[in-house]
């Protein structure tokens, strides 16, 4: 039974791991050049904040446990284990980036269409501040609670195993272990 487990969470690993870094060439395909004037503006700051945490999730390394050479299920269990909190807080944290990139996104081509080229003057102010209005709207969504939620609701639409899958408080606690 122990092998059957043990390759059920392998499959788990490389379902995370495959989000994972379909989450990364998202972030990076969000990515916009900021006209000079508006290099400070809201949005185009959270994507540079959120190319360089993505970045840094990148750069990150996995630390396996030293395990014996013999082939034992318990410790394969165990660090497959391990393999699923790491990927799962690695995961958590490029969807966390995504969805906040990913409004920034939608924030630069909100005022790309309210300014047609031009720059910002009293008769945008209405329009600027209503997209500004929607993107710190969107931003508060993106709490942790709603990030987890977000991940398994997709994960059970496409029937994945999730009987081991670490609660928020595990992410986190992992995430706060390892910056």
């Amino acid at each position: 039974m122990a092998d059957g487990l043990n390759q059920a969470r392998a499959l788990r690993v490389a379902e995370i791991i495959n989000d994972y870094r379909t989450l990364l060439m998202h972030i990076t395909q969000q990515s916009v050049q900021a006209p000079s004037d508006d290099y400070n503006e809201e949005g185009y700051k959270v994507i540079r904040d959120g190319l360089a945490a993505a970045q840094a999730l990148m750069s990150s390394t996995y630390n396996p446990c030293a395990t014996p050479a013999h082939n034992n299920a318990e410790i394969e269990k165990a660090e497959l284990r391990r393999v699923i909190l790491d990927a799962s807080a690695r995961r958590f944290q490029a969807h966390r980036i995504y969805l906040k990139v990913a409004a920034a996104r939608r924030w630069v081509l909100n005022r790309q269409n309210i300014l047609r080229g031009q720059r910002p003057g009293p008769q945008h102010a209405a329009q600027l501040k209503n997209a500004s209005n929607t993107f710190h709207a969107e931003l508060a969504q993106v709490t942790e609670q709603y990030v987890v939620a977000d991940l398994r609701a997709a994960d059970t639409r496409a029937g994945h195993w999730l009987n081991e899958d670490p609660s928020l408080s595990t992410i986190l606690q992992w995430i706060r272990s390892h910056p």
